[in-house]
């Protein structure tokens, strides 16, 4: 009992006043409005405008097959009688997908078909318990109003029941949770005001808007719960609302505008500094892991948390912004906590800052001082992402220590990751000394067993140097976790303190032994594919180079 509120003390410690203060309020209004018998209409007439817009991003996959198959998170279900908006086989993360409406925007979906499917949310409106809560009302009002506007629909029921969902998420904003939840909030509202021509929903937009925007995009450009998925995610919707208050005059939108254009330069920039030219091979070249691809797309590794096929890639986040004639913003890597490390051979992405806001940590990883590191445009060491947000093991484990490429203690976490969304107690980083070939950084994640972690990297043309101490207490005892790219499987060889990765060496000194062994690598939500791992063990210091095997690239 005392570990246990021992750790709701080094969670909720962190939260905020408006966080305490609106959980609490929406808790107790929500008693008295159930002893009342409230209800909110779900029906509110209002006169829609349909809105002109630049093209966005184009969806890519098909969620949606007729009459009703739906596919997210890589798991499919088909509904033989009515939709149910509150299914629930395969966890909430899929129902809230089946309520955001993103299937209106795939590329095969008919105008028929969409509308068909919005009505059939209107007849079960009344007993939509998740369709209903703030944030899929944020994503699907965004959704619905760029498919009734593409197709010029004027629908009254439709208008009705939208505007009735957006009194709704007026008085549920998520300032219970902030950060991420919120600014969809402020976007969703945004468009709403912009359909509706309503100037309360617009003040709303625009004070969410102008506040956090101010703290959620950090100086460098990272949004400040160093995810690189949500970043992209939430570039997109910052481009959306540019797209909306400079493609309609219902006012004069300006200040708003250029605080956006702003911030929306800013992220790019951040995006231009952390993205990879990965090198692809074609399906039949028979050219080396050096020298094979043919052809490169911008990657980004999957920090945080972080899935495959969720969210735009950079790519697409880059031809959106030159059709809306916007252009990244000169950053310098900073107070993300990011760094990047670049030769004619390698780039690699370290990781020494915080774990995320210390309010709203639900997306952070226990990764502190993990990194990424591409050869030749290759993934080699990567960060394996996440395959679920349910609170079950795999989240536990996918967001611990040991899932990363970074020293363990013992058997302590650095952060004290617990259920899906929770920090206790959390890692704090001081950068000692950093330039463009040297990294310096200490952490105090494991302080209550009186132990500092620092490490160092160098980089040089032709390998890496990385030496890890952990100091504080003799002979301290760890473990240097290094996870591999799946297309390495089989690959992995020990020799003595020598590990080879296909044209990759790693020398290890001072290593007491090194483990080889297979992982479960996400392959995006519920999809796993094997991949190589190594386990270092060491006592007190540890010295690693990895190098290229120049005479394997001949």
């Amino acid at each position: 009992m005392l570990k246990k509120l021992g750790l709701y003390y080094r969670t909720i410690k962190h939260l905020k006043p408006i966080q305490i203060r609106y959980r609490h309020w929406y808790i107790f209004r929500d008693k008295f409005r159930n002893l009342t018998g409230h209800t909110y209409p779900l029906s509110i007439p209002k006169k829609g405008n349909n809105l002109e817009l630049e093209q966005g991003i184009q969806l890519q996959i098909s969620s949606f097959k007729p009459p009703k198959v739906f596919t997210f998170l890589n798991q499919s279900y088909s509904f033989e009688g009515a939709i149910g908006w509150n299914f629930s086989k395969y966890g909430k993360l899929w129902a809230y997908n089946l309520n955001y409406f993103d299937y209106l925007h795939q590329p095969n979906i008919t105008k028929e078909e969409g509308l068909e499917l919005v009505r059939r949310f209107l007849e079960q409106v009344d007993n939509n318990r998740e369709g209903l809560e703030p944030y899929p009302i944020s994503l699907r009002g965004i959704n619905w109003i760029k498919f009734l506007s593409k197709y010029n629909i004027k629908d009254k029921q439709i208008d009705a029941s939208l505007y009735a969902q957006y009194q709704m998420l007026l008085d549920n904003l998520e300032y219970h949770l902030l950060g991420n939840h919120l600014l969809e909030n402020g976007c969703s509202l945004l468009f709403g005001a912009y359909y509706f021509q309503d100037k309360e929903l617009y003040n709303k937009a625009e004070q969410i808007l102008v506040d956090h925007l101010q703290e959620q995009v950090l100086e460098d450009g990272g949004h400040f719960e160093r995810s690189t998925m949500y970043h992209c995610i939430l570039l997109e919707r910052l481009m959306d609302c540019y797209n909306l208050v400079v493609s309609n005059d219902w006012r004069d939108d300006t200040g708003l505008g250029k605080k956006l254009k702003n911030k929306i330069e800013l992220m790019l920039g951040w995006l231009e500094q952390m993205t990879v030219d990965r090198r692809q091979e074609t399906e039949d070249s028979e050219e080396s892991f050096v020298n094979g691809p043919l052809s490169s797309v911008k990657e980004l590794p999957l920090l945080n948390d972080g899935a495959k096929g969720i969210g735009p890639s950079p790519e697409e986040l880059f031809e959106y912004a030159n059709r809306l004639e916007i252009t990244a913003k000169p950053v310098e890597l900073s107070e993300s906590g990011y760094r990047k490390f670049k030769t004619e051979n390698f780039e690699l992405i370290c990781d020494v800052g915080e774990i995320g806001p210390d309010y709203q940590p639900g997306h952070a990883h226990s990764d502190t001082f993990s990194f990424a590191l591409y050869m030749d445009g290759k993934p080699v060491i990567i960060d394996p992402g996440i395959s679920t947000y349910k609170d079950n093991d795999r989240r536990q484990l996918e967001r611990s220590t040991a899932f990363h490429n970074t020293v363990q203690f013992e058997d302590k976490e650095q952060s004290e990751v617990w259920s899906a969304f929770r920090v206790g107690r959390r890692a704090r980083v001081d950068v000692k000394a950093e330039d463009n070939r040297e990294l310096v950084a200490v952490h105090d994640g494991y302080r209550p067993w009186k132990i500092t972690h620092e490490r160092k990297w160098l980089v040089k043309e032709d390998y890496i140097y990385i030496e890890d101490r952990l100091i504080g207490i003799e002979d301290a005892t760890g473990k240097f976790y290094i996870h591999f790219h799946p297309s390495l499987l089989g690959e992995v060889s020990v020799a003595d303190s020598c590990v080879k990765v296909g044209v990759i060496n790693i020398e290890f000194e001072s290593a007491d032994k090194i483990k080889k062994y297979s992982y479960d690598c996400p392959n995006g939500y519920n999809q796993y594919i094997m991949a190589p791992k190594i386990e270092v063990q060491f006592v007190s210091e540890l010295e690693s180079r990895i190098s290229l095997n120049i005479e394997d690239t001949e």
